[in-house]
Parts: structure tokens; sequence; C-alpha cells
């Protein structure tokens, strides 16, 4: 992509002024530190992946970007912050999925995801695994849904707590193979994915990283993966979900938005150093280390993607009438 150069308005100052403009310019971007807001706490996978990105980004540009970790409120407080702050490209947001449907959950919102951020790159995506406590009878999705069609809603399902993004899933998951569950919500996936180890509840769609180990030592069984691709690195002969309840395809995600507004030429600039980064081997090597994907992509490619995952996820919230505790 062809960076557009600055424009300048005129000066009015005449002729001698006109012939200092090109010193009077604004100076190229990036002269100064970039803060990188995550609207997340630190440790959790947006500001692991945000300051991957954010060490890389300040070796390119040559100056500091720094992690500013602006948590709470479903992270509405970060995403408010970055939508109050000057489209100049010094302020970006490495945020997560929930920023995608959190407008169908919180209807006061004093911003809006779609009018007040331009999607550039997305950072990573990291697909569910479809797990059950090892006594469930079943050893694939299809077993699974016949024993929970048989069960007549009487099968305890986990989520990480109502309106998360496990619990966006999981209601994907019962609408695409037309069975019923006892929803059994938690306050984070941790606590949910204790109690499936304890055989509380028989199924939770968790997070591959965060489920790899359990799944490894035996201690749950993963049945399939929603990403829409055949394999995950995990787990190569896992199947997609897809295979059982066609079309079904979902992962949680990062992304860097910046301010609506911000200059073209800087949108393009920033993506093509992240495109420039996520290909390098130490990137992708920390990335399959983590179990997450993450690959080149384009402002227009996120957008589009942005769209269609706010589109399928506000539809679940909207037609489930599901609401934060």
């Amino acid at each position: 992509m062809t960076i557009a150069s600055v424009s300048r308005r005129g000066l009015g100052l005449g002729a001698a002024a006109a012939l200092a403009a090109p010193a009077l310019a604004q100076a190229p971007w990036p002269n100064r530190a970039i803060r990188m807001v995550v609207p997340w706490p630190a440790g959790g996978a947006a500001d692991l992946t945000g300051r991957i990105y954010a060490n890389a980004l300040s070796q390119k540009v040559g100056q500091p970007v720094v992690v500013e970790n602006r948590g709470g409120a479903t992270g509405t407080i970060g995403e408010l912050a970055v939508a109050q702050a000057p489209a100049d490209g010094y302020t970006i947001m490495n945020a997560s999925t929930t920023i995608s449907f959190i407008p169908s959950l919180m209807k006061d919102l004093a911003y809006s995801a779609t009018r007040d951020f331009l999607p550039v790159f997305q950072t990573m995506s990291v697909p569910q695994l479809l797990l059950v406590h090892p006594s469930v009878p079943a050893r694939n999705a299809a077993e699974l849904i016949a024993l929970m069609r048989a069960a007549n809603g009487n099968f305890p399902a986990g989520s990480s707590g109502i309106g998360s993004m496990q619990h966006l899933v999981l209601e994907l998951f019962l609408r695409g193979a037309g069975v019923r569950a006892n929803h059994v919500p938690y306050r984070g996936g941790g606590p949910a994915l204790a109690d499936l180890l304890a055989g509380s509840i028989s199924m939770y769609l968790g997070n591959v990283n965060s489920a790899v180990a359990h799944v490894r030592s035996g201690g749950l069984r993963a049945l399939a993966h929603t990403a829409g691709t055949p394999r995950i690195n995990a787990f190569p002969d896992l199947p997609p979900l897809y295979d059982t309840i066609p079309g079904f395809d979902t992962a949680e995600w990062n992304g860097i938005f910046v301010r609506t507004g911000t200059p073209p030429d800087i949108v393009a600039r920033l993506s093509a150093m992240l495109n420039e980064i996520v290909v390098e081997p130490g990137i992708q090597q920390v990335m399959r280390n983590g179990d997450l994907t993450a690959g080149p992509n384009s402002p227009e490619q996120f957008a589009a993607f942005f769209r269609s995952q706010s589109e399928m996820l506000q539809k679940i919230i909207v037609e489930t009438g599901m609401r934060l505790e």
C-alpha cells in the first residue's frame, strides 16, 4: 500500500513564509512515544500479545511504544479512553473480541466501536476447544450432540460468565447442533475449567491455550476445535467443529485499532510495519508457543472480519436476550 503524503494547509503568511513551509510542516510520524492501550488487566492474552507487538514496533519506529493497561467494565474503560484520545496515531489500542459485541450487552456506552475506531491489524486469534470430562461417553462432537439431545436440556455446560465469549460460543454451538443444555456460568475461565476437571460440569468451550495441558495430561477430552481451518497447531489431529456443524467458525482474537480520523498515511505505515513484524520467525515462534495464530492482514481485511464478527455475535445476544450480570 502506498503511503500518502501529508497534506499542508495554506499558511497565508506571504511568499517568504511559504518558502519556509516545508520546515514548518508537521514532523513525520512518529517523533515521540506511542501509547498502546490494552483495555484489560496485565497478564491476560490481550496484554501479552500487545507487549509482543509493542516491543517489536518500538524497534521498527525508533520510539518507545508504551503499553498502558486500562482494565475494568468488560474492556469499556480502556476503549473509552482511546475514543477520547486525539486521532494522531500516538494512541493505539490492542482490543479483544469483546469490542465486537459489547454494544449489545451495554446499551449506554459513551462511544461507538464502529464509529469511533478504525481496525488496522488483527494481531492474533485463538480457537476454542469443545471439552468434556473424561467420564462423558462421547469421542467426537456428533456423539456429544446425541447425548445432549437424549438428556433433553439436563446436561451441565459451563461458561466463563454470562455475556462472555465462551458463553456466546456455547450458544452458537447449541443453536447449530439443535440441542439444549443446563448453562452454568462462572466468574472466569479458571473456575469453569476447575469444575470441569472435577466433573461438576460435563462440557465447556474454552481457549486452546488455557486447556492444552489438561487435554495432554488426560484430565480433559477435546472433541473438536472451533476454528474455520482443518488443523490447529496444538492438536493437529483434532477435527474442526464445522465437520459436524456446517459453517461453524469462530475464535477469540485481538486487534490493533486507532481513532477514526487518524491520517491515512499513518494508518498505512502502521499496517505495513505490523505486517512486517508478524512474519518475523521469532514472532511466529512466540505465537506457536502460545498456541496462537497470527499472519499478515490488511486494514480492509480486518475491518471486514470485525464487521462479520460483530454481526454474528450481536445477533446471538439479541436473540437470546442475554444481559450482563
